[in-house]
């Protein structure tokens, strides 16, 4: 499994997976706004163990993550939001989500200095909670009444994305103010 950023072309196949796999869906442009607007931060998830049958066929997607950072957020923080996630069914539990997700989160820090990331969930998706929550670490701020369009509420979560940024200061061995710098240039 390969994961990947995601590129233009990939935009008809995630949103296959995304009309196979959830009840939000967006149209075709949605997605080219993300991909055109943040390119660093929406990824792939690439099946590889599948051979060609000819060097034209295009890989075998299996799942995404599509992300963007806040443009003009309410409390002046610079912070990311996932706006979906999807794992095809036949490549669940094998860790693709949280690699997806990681890696969006990675880049929002690296990128565009991100404070912490948001995501809106089901209140009844109990498997995507327990990634989120269990896995991952994020908490729920508040429920969202009547959130999506079949009425049912939405979980706020967010993940404060300081220890990614420690990580980060770490492995380069400097302190936050060269990170910074760092990151900018």
């Amino acid at each position: 499994m390969d994961i990947r950023l995601l590129t233009n072309a990939d935009l008809p196949l995630i949103q296959h997976a995304n009309l196979e796999n959830l009840p939000e869906n967006y149209f075709l442009k949605y997605y080219l706004y993300h991909a055109l607007s943040w390119p660093q931060l929406s990824y792939v998830a690439v099946d590889v163990s599948r051979p060609k049958k000819d060097p034209y066929e295009y890989p075998k997607i299996v799942g995404y993550v599509l992300a963007k950072m806040e443009e003009e957020p309410s409390d002046g923080i610079p912070h990311g939001h996932i706006t979906s996630l999807s794992v095809m069914r036949t490549h669940r539990r094998l860790g693709i989500a949280e690699k997806l997700m990681r890696q969006s989160q990675l880049a929002m820090v690296e990128t565009f200095q991100a404070k912490y990331v948001s995501l809106h969930v089901r209140v009844s998706n109990a498997a995507a909670r327990h990634l989120y929550e269990n896995t991952l670490g994020f908490t729920n701020e508040k429920t969202e009444s009547k959130y999506y369009a079949d009425g049912e509420d939405a979980f706020c979560m967010r993940l404060d994305l300081g220890g990614i940024k420690k990580q980060l200061e770490d492995s380069y061995d400097v302190d936050e103010s060269t990170l910074g710098t760092l990151l900018r240039n």
